[in-house]
């Protein structure tokens, strides 16, 4: 079972204490990557921008983030924002994180609107 408040980390997946750690020293960009009917149910107050990964929407806006920033993603799951995360990574972005799932963000204790 995934667990993202205790699995290990690799470069761009960390757990959900390593991104409030994270999130205190750079609080960077939040992107949600799920569709605008999910986001539109309910997604983090810190949300910065939402880019859908799967209509093509987040590949089309890479151009037009800095790549000098700090990006946190997340999803419903983490998965979709763990692909969005290596793809930015492929696309010269240094600092990516994939920060999970939004139901378990929102367990956690991040503000949800």
């Amino acid at each position: 079972m995934f667990n993202m408040f205790t699995k290990k980390s690799n470069d761009i997946d960390v757990s959900i204490d390593e991104f409030k750690e994270k999130y205190a020293e750079d609080a960077g960009v939040v992107i949600d990557v799920r569709s605008q009917q999910e986001y539109d149910e309910g997604h983090l107050a810190k949300t910065d921008m939402q880019l859908d990964l799967m209509n093509g929407e987040f590949e089309e806006s890479l151009d037009e983030l800095e790549k000098d920033k700090t990006y946190y993603l997340y999803c419903r799951t983490g998965n979709r924002s763990g692909q969005a995360a290596r793809i930015m990574k492929s696309e010269g972005f240094e600092k990516v994180y994939n920060i999970g799932g939004f139901d378990d963000l929102a367990r956690a204790g991040f503000e949800a609107e």
